[in-house]
């Protein structure tokens, strides 16, 4: 309009604002964007669904829809979960904050809706920075109020993620599973064996048969026949009495037979410690025998050598033999044994075993060892006129003389080579008075398995009757004498002095007449034993394939003579399969 058409008057005014406005409302018109009312303000403003902002590309002039996210849920400051974040503040502040509510939520005044309809490009481009604006403040928020919680905590996710209307769950912790059962390791297969000696046990000359073979090295049980039941030993019973003997008394322990002064005049009193090894003369069958000669001898220098004494005669000597008490003869054992010389007595004094000749193993015994041992001594001194009688010692009197037995490792392998029944009877009893325990036959029910025991042994199955083994009443488990040679091998305390004295298949002892022509002869060493109800035979086998093992064997019952050679086939078997043996 020129200056000559300006309106002069408020009419004219009116009329010019309202032919400007209804300018201004084309061009609005013309250039409104899709979805736009036709007031100039956007469809979402009045709607329920969220805003859309529109930005035209530079190079075309299609609309391009931009989502609005919806505000951030709130985020849980805690470690172990993280929930949507709380609507973090904006980052917009002032006049930005301003115009991005009235742009968002208002609708424009009419002089700004009409700078808007004028540019709406721009207007669109500054609307779509706000929200970026927006959307980046509010996930530095989130952030922030995540890591304020917990600065260990995971990073938090891009802002769009932040933004999801879907809020994150707290995850559910994860179980501990229940501990796997570990299997146990598979045990080793037990080693077969094919050798086997049932045929031998089977034969009827061994009658009743009870039997236990071992490894020596590892203990384990190769044959059982009854094993674990207590029966009569014969003379094996020696083994366990020796090994008692050993574990109490110990292998250097001597035995006394002293003399001392008596109560009369002209009287001494002969004093024995239960040594039944005292040679009557200078020597016996006993080796190392302490002499009588010697021990007269010195009992006639001191009587000589006291004023009080001396130029008198010795006219009476008192026999104490009360080391041990009680019956002298076992009540289950035959006299027999005594008559046809295989056992005497058992007395604390006597000599020579009470043989009637000193120098041989067997040989016939006497009805009193102890008077035997008197007169003895009565000769050895020059008085064989003296009277005797048993009696004892009195307390404190002066001591004449005295000699010491041969030590009890030699008297152990003597019982065992020869299976001396009187000399094996002496070390059980001599075991019993020195625990303690009593001094008669039935203190070696206590006396010997307390002394066993000592080896580690579980000895609550045996019954001892008598330390000989003539005794039927005796009964051992032959699985308690394979585990006890066991200990004799090793050589375990003194058990030694048992192996070294064993008799030898085919060689020495009672076993020098048998295993004729046995490849075992010589790779077995053992106890024998015999009784009229029984033959047995324990100990060691040196076998062929290299291995060592450990057996009893006791025929019973129906028994002859002929069981020794069934016993000698039976450990030549054994001897052959060694380690292999099976126990069908």
């Amino acid at each position: 309009m020129s200056d000559d058409e300006n309106p002069r008057t408020r009419r004219e005014l009116r009329e010019a604002e309202a032919r400007a406005a209804e300018t201004s409302r084309g061009a609005d018109a013309a250039d409104r964007a899709p979805g736009e009312s036709s007031a100039g303000q956007p469809e979402w403003a009045t709607a329920d669904t969220a805003p859309t902002a529109i930005i035209r590309p530079a190079t075309a002039d299609v609309p391009v829809p931009v989502p609005v996210p919806a505000p951030a849920p709130a985020v849980a400051a805690s470690r172990d979960s993280i929930a949507p974040a709380a609507p973090a503040p904006s980052a917009a502040t002032g006049d930005e904050a301003a115009a991005t509510t009235a742009t968002a939520t208002t609708p424009a005044a009419p002089g700004f809706r009409a700078r808007i309809s004028r540019h709406p490009r721009a207007w669109a481009v500054a609307a779509a920075a706000t929200a970026v604006v927006l959307l980046g403040g509010g996930a530095f928020a989130a952030g922030a109020a995540v890591g304020a919680g917990d600065p260990q905590s995971a990073p938090i996710a891009a802002a769009t993620d932040v933004a999801s209307a879907t809020p994150t769950q707290t995850p559910t912790p994860t179980p501990t599973p229940e501990p796997r059962p570990v299997p146990q390791a598979a045990a080793a297969p037990a080693a077969l064996r094919t050798c086997s000696v049932a045929g031998l046990a089977a034969d009827p000359r061994l009658g009743t048969l009870y039997g236990s073979v071992r490894n020596a090295a590892t203990g384990e049980l190769l044959f059982d026949r009854a094993g674990t039941t207590p029966a009569r030993t014969a003379s094996v019973m020696k083994v366990l009495s020796s090994a008692a003997a050993l574990a109490v008394l110990g292998p250097d322990h001597r035995v006394p037979t002293t003399v001392v002064k008596g109560t009369e005049p002209g009287q001494v009193v002969l004093v024995g410690g239960g040594d039944i090894t005292l040679a009557s003369n200078g020597s016996n069958v006993y080796e190392g025998a302490a002499s009588m000669q010697d021990l007269a001898a010195q009992t006639s220098a001191a009587w000589e050598a006291d004023p009080s004494t001396a130029g008198t005669s010795i006219t009476s000597i008192v026999l104490d033999a009360s080391v041990f008490s009680g019956d002298r003869w076992q009540p289950s054992w035959l006299r027999k044994e005594q008559v046809d010389g295989y056992s005497s007595e058992v007395t604390g004094l006597q000599v020579d075993g009470d043989r009637a000749e000193p120098g041989a193993n067997v040989s016939t015994r006497s009805d009193n060892a102890v008077l035997r041992a008197g007169q003895a001594f009565a000769l050895a001194l020059g008085a064989p006129d003296a009277a005797l009688a048993e009696g004892l010692a009195p307390a404190g009197s002066p001591q004449l003389g005295q000699v010491l037995s041969a030590p009890v490792s030699t008297m152990v392998q003597e019982a065992l080579l020869r299976s001396d029944n009187t000399e094996a009877e002496m070390l059980a009893r001599l075991v019993a008075v020195q625990l303690g325990v009593g001094n008669d036959f039935a203190a070696l029910q206590t006396a010997i398995p307390q002394a066993l025991a000592t080896y580690g042994l579980d000895t609550s199955a045996l019954v001892i009757a008598d330390g000989s083994g003539l005794s039927d009443d005796n009964g051992v488990p032959t699985d308690f004498l394979s585990r006890l040679f066991i200990k004799i091998n090793a050589h375990e305390g003194d058990l030694g002095v048992i192996a070294a004295g064993l008799p030898v298949a085919g060689q020495s002892g009672t076993l020098a007449g048998r295993f004729g022509g046995s490849p075992a002869a010589g790779s077995v060493i053992a106890k024998t034993g015999w009784i009229d109800t029984g033959y047995t035979l324990s100990g060691i086998v040196s076998a062929g394939d290299g291995s060592v093992l450990t057996f009893a064997f006791f025929a019973l019952d129906d028994v002859d003579d002929s069981a020794r050679a069934a016993l000698d086939e039976l450990t030549t078997g054994v001897y052959e399969c060694g380690n292999n043996l099976s126990d069908l």
